[in-house]
């Protein structure tokens, strides 16, 4: 049976959004959502019949929001409005952004302050039910009157202009409507302006890449405790009483998780005693939690901020049916969701920057314990894995400049009248190039820990880690020669983001 999620115009789960971004799920707008909406479009018809000055109803946009249009081009001004901001360039925005910015553009329709049609969100719904999916070029938005660009693209498909994707095929949205049965919608007052206000591009890409990074934050404690197995690093700097003398959320928990993967390691016991042996490790073992606990608690900020806006109205302009007023104002602007962003890709690019760290140390035979160079069974004819730190080093540089932020970048637009922008987009487009990159970086640490492991044998680590080295060895099998590993890179990189390896070391 299908996932249900109801559209009321409330908030929604982060887990119902997840659900529907990849599909599967069934989308409904709750009768009494259609009721509040159908208040505020009487608003929105009074206003036309009195042929009132009201942005975006009878007047121009952006610049031209003093130019006068006569109440029967109403419905013309909509059309060529979608028509125009289709001006997005570039490679396609990923499906599941695609679906999550459909379903997040219900939703902020639903809730009764945009005086458009229930009809409109029944048909953005239709378009997600069937997984017709609207071709959105990913460049393009400055993240001020919300995400323009991309929502022009991805409301065209509703009046049967544009292009979509089905099941993986470009098509013409209006032959891609007519195979699904749907009925292209014939735009009135407001309905094009409403379906173009909106932060909710940023909002889709901010709550996939929280989903995907929480995914790497666990990873990356997966990945040190492994290391330190391989290390013969010490379990000291874990203890709870170390961290509740600094208890930051993020950095307890981090230091909880290793904790626990490092118990009942026999490799940990056979030199728990030995003073000699490291009387302190390597600032990028003992010092993970407070790393990858920072990026825990930056995290956690994006995520309040999103919560947030996924409660918000984020329209413009806002109908009031309680009064009758249509109100102008500045809630679609991204700043908020520009800077949790941007945040979120420097720590994230912090968890890659500590996991290369310890991927040197595995491999450099000065740092490592007693591993053979390059974790190579022959250094010398062998290179081991030698090239993987060099890619490894190559994606750190490349989230270094990718996460210079975004939002310091305004640059005004529309002759000056929006003359400061968020740039969200380009902040949420960079952060899920930093994602991708960390995931591998990550991959790349767990590859080579597990090699590390190989070599402490008869000594083994905890159960959980032998879990998680039982999954990696299905697909991957030790190093006993060179041979090609970007096959065995990516492999593990899925198996971090699908979530399988936690999964195996019982990491929730």
């Amino acid at each position: 049976m299908s996932h249900l999620v109801t559209i009321d115009g409330g908030p929604l789960s982060f887990d119902d959004i997840i659900q529907v971004a990849h599909g599967g799920s069934t989308v409904r707008l709750h009768p009494a959502a259609a009721e509040r909406m159908e208040a505020a479009r009487s608003v929105v018809a009074t206003a036309v019949e009195e042929n009132r000055t009201v942005y975006g109803i009878t007047t121009g946009f952006g610049a031209l929001a003093s130019t006068r249009i006569d109440p029967e081009q109403a419905e013309t001004l909509q059309v060529h409005l979608l028509r125009s901001h289709a001006a997005g360039v570039g490679p396609p925005v990923p499906a599941p952004i695609v679906r999550t910015m459909l379903l997040l553009r219900a939703r902020t329709l639903s809730q009764g302050y945009s005086g458009v049609r229930p009809v409109v969100v029944e048909r953005i719904l239709e378009l997600l039910n069937h997984d017709v999916l609207p071709v959105i070029p990913g460049q393009g938005s400055v993240g001020a009157s919300g995400d323009l660009a991309p929502f022009a693209h991805l409301a065209l498909p509703l009046i049967g202009e544009g292009e979509v994707e089905v099941g993986g095929t470009r098509l013409a949205a209006a032959d891609a409507l007519n195979d699904a049965g749907i009925e292209p919608l014939r735009l009135t007052a407001k309905e094009g302006l409403s379906l173009l206000n909106g932060t909710e591009g940023m909002l889709a890409y901010g709550i996939i890449s929280l989903h995907r990074a929480r995914r790497l934050a666990a990873a990356a404690d997966l990945a040190c405790a492994m290391s330190i197995g391989a290390l013969m690093g010490s379990s000291r700097p874990f203890q709870p009483a170390i961290h509740e003398l600094r208890p930051h959320p993020g950095q307890v928990q981090s230091a909880s998780v290793i904790a626990g993967l490092l118990e009942g390691s026999a490799i940990q016991a056979s030199h728990h005693d030995d003073f000699v042996h490291a009387v302190q490790d390597a600032y990028s073992l003992r010092c993970a939690p407070q790393v990858h606990g920072a990026t825990r608690d930056a995290l956690a900020y994006a995520a309040a901020t999103f919560e947030v806006e996924l409660r918000s109205v984020v329209d413009n302009p806002i109908v009031f049916p309680e009064t009758g007023e249509v109100v102008s104002a500045g809630n679609f602007h991204g700043q908020p969701l520009a800077l949790a962003l941007d945040v979120m890709a420097i720590a994230i690019t912090e968890l890659g920057s500590i996991s290369e760290r310890r991927t040197d140390r595995l491999l450099d035979p000065n740092h490592s314990s007693g591993l053979p160079a390059f974790l190579s069974p022959e250094p010398g004819i062998n290179s081991g894995y030698m090239l993987t730190q060099y890619t490894a080093a190559s994606l750190i540089a490349e989230n270094r400049v990718l996460s210079h932020p975004a939002s310091v970048e305004s640059i005004p637009t529309s002759g000056s009248q929006e003359d400061h922008v968020s740039m969200g987009w380009g902040a949420a487009r960079k952060l899920w190039d930093v994602l991708m990159n960390t995931r591998r970086v990550l991959a790349i640490e767990i590859l080579c820990a597990a090699q590390g492991l190989e070599y402490r044998k008869p000594l083994l680590p905890s159960d959980r880690v032998q879990a998680a080295v039982a999954h990696i060895r299905a697909s991957v099998p030790p190093l006993d020669d060179d041979r090609p590993l970007t096959d065995e890179i990516e492999a593990l990189a899925w198996m971090v983001a699908t979530g399988e390896l936690l999964e195996a070391a019982r990491i929730t």
